[in-house]
């Protein structure tokens, strides 16, 4: 990549800046052939010559206009200081992970320059740098080396890092035989000892389990107050944002909207998401966070009837939902899962079989849900597909994350005259108290 867009400058040539963007821009060319091998370049071009439909796009692909363009960043203008550590949120697509993939050089800037004081360390996916052939020991050492370290460098610190990543067992065991959890673990641990000063990560943490994810909380706080290294944290979970960051910023649609208290940008981030309250969502253009391959592909979701996502509280709601089978599947199930707008869960409902399909069948199932206990507010539903076996474990076959905000209105009711606090009590509103001498009692 280009040195005159990535700049290393020292930090008292920039008052102390560890990052500086200036008017980063990323465009996309979409439908652009790149097919692998030359012969099914060829083929692909010779079609769209002839206007002809590409003989190597997938079944069901999106075909795009020629030189059809996406603006990931639109003129993003960006400093972080010394100790730093920066919240990035916004919704799906808003080029979140694109400025951290820019950051890290794994994708350069359309327009623009970045000003770098430091090493980075990036996690920007589950096993960021790692070969899978290798052994976490061997992995710990290749991640010392791209960062520039000497062995006795590495020596000095790998002790801390298998015992932080609680991997010490496996450690000599070629990496590609590890779960998702331990990949995480030690990736992080190795960005979290290893020595550069910049620490970027995009949503790893939401794999690990919830004791490790404050364990890596904590050790962020304490890298950064301590050793004064700069944090860059992209996540959807708000409650993560705000035990971590002392800066956010909210991006939309390639643009940052809010840049400053983390509280404040949180507001702007769930005030803006009301904005978008259709009661239909096309999903299968929708961004999918697991890294596996789809068994099943929603295509889309309308609540019928409703033109907004607004709620009366306690009555069923009918949902119509698309889908595709990529293969074969028997008894394959739907779930719903509410999470308030900061990312606490608050409750899930599963369906009765939706039925076995075929292969390339595309299939029309009409449900009905009700959340019985809410408070009103708004909340974020996701959607997944899943089988289930004998034992109850079940098997993902598609998901999409926060499809809906739905807004659920009418808590106030004549016998119990108090407003609810939901940001303090919860989201579950159980049943009265009764006192058990017989008598109703005031309330």
């Amino acid at each position: 990549m280009s040195d005159n867009i990535y700049t290393r400058t020292s930090a008292d040539e920039n008052n102390g800046l560890m990052i500086k963007i200036e008017n980063v821009r990323k465009q996309y060319r979409l439908g652009t052939i790149g097919g692998g091998t030359l012969r099914g370049d060829l083929q692909s071009w010779w079609a769209k010559v002839r206007g002809r439909e590409d003989p190597n796009s997938e079944i069901g692909a999106k075909v795009y206009k020629k030189n059809e363009k996406f603006i990931a960043l639109d003129g993003i203008n960006l400093e972080v200081k010394k100790g730093e550590r920066l919240g990035i949120i916004g919704h799906n697509g808003a080029g979140k992970s694109t400025l951290l993939k820019i950051l890290s050089r794994v994708t350069a800037p359309t327009e623009g320059k970045i000003f770098l004081n430091g090493r980075i360390s990036s996690m920007l996916e589950v096993g960021t740098g790692f070969h899978a052939e290798l052994t976490g020991r061997e992995n710990i050492y290749l991640n010392g080396a791209i960062l520039g370290m000497t062995r006795a460098e590495v020596d000095s610190k790998i002790e801390r890092i298998i015992d932080f990543s609680e991997c010490g067992q496996f450690i000599d065991t070629p990496v590609k035989r590890y779960s998702s959890g331990m990949y995480v673990k030690l990736a992080f641990s190795v960005a979290a000892h290893l020595d550069s000063e910049i620490l970027v990560m995009d949503e790893v943490l939401a794999v690990g389990d919830m004791k490790f994810q404050q364990k890596c909380l904590d050790k962020m706080n304490d890298v950064s107050r301590e050793d004064g290294r700069t944090i860059l944290y992209v996540s959807h979970n708000m409650n993560t944002i705000r035990q971590l960051c002392s800066r956010c910023v909210v991006l939309e649609k390639g643009m940052i909207i809010f840049d400053g208290d983390v509280e404040d940008a949180i507001q702007v981030y769930l005030s803006n998401s009301e904005e978008n309250m259709s009661s239909h969502r096309d999903l299968e253009n929708a961004v999918r966070h697991e890294p596996f391959p789809y068994r099943a592909v929603m295509l889309s979701a309308d609540f019928e009837g409703r033109e907004k996502c607004f709620f009366d509280l306690g009555k069923e709601i009918p949902l119509l939902l698309r889908w595709r089978a990529e293969e074969d599947l028997d008894d394959v199930r739907l779930r719903m899962t509410l999470v308030r707008p900061d990312g606490t869960p608050v409750g899930t409902a599963a369906s009765v079989s939706l039925g076995s399909v075929m292969k390339d069948q595309t299939v029309e199932s009409a449900v009905s849900v009700g959340f019985p206990g809410l408070v009103q507010g708004k909340y974020m539903l996701t959607l997944s597909l899943y089988q289930s076996d004998s034992s109850g474990a079940s098997t993902l076959l598609d998901e999409v994350r926060d499809c809906f905000v739905m807004k659920f209105l009418n808590n106030l009711d004549s016998e119990n005259r108090l407003r609810w606090n939901s940001r303090t009590w919860g989201s579950i509103r159980f049943p009265d108290i009764v006192r058990n001498d017989g008598r109703d009692g005031d309330r």
